[in-house]
């Protein structure tokens, strides 16, 4: 069972209040959590990563135990923290402005 946090508007979207938990099929990666949130989620399809490419949205980030995981391929191992529920994935979505 992986456990995510999601930004607000999301939540809001998909009608949940607070943080979310998946269960994972295939491999513990980055990816898989991602699959399994909008497998259970379909309405957060192509809110966080395009929908053809899979590839983050600008303004996304992923952290997982304090780590940045924006930039990680979506075959990266979670760590084991994350795969044994003590701690979630963070999607969050980044500030921007002036």
């Amino acid at each position: 069972m992986i456990r995510l946090v999601i930004p607000y508007h999301l939540r809001k979207l998909a009608g949940v209040d607070s943080e979310v938990e998946v269960d994972l099929a295939a491999q513990p990666t980055l990816g898989a959590a991602l699959d399994a949130l909008e497998a259970r989620y379909p309405v957060l399809r192509g809110t966080f990563r395009d929908q053809t490419s899979l590839k983050r949205r600008p303004f996304i980030r992923y952290f997982a135990c304090k780590e940045d995981f924006s930039h990680e391929p979506l075959d990266t191992l979670l760590p084991p923290e994350i795969i044994a529920g003590s701690e979630p994935l963070l999607i969050i979505g980044a500030m921007a402005g002036g």
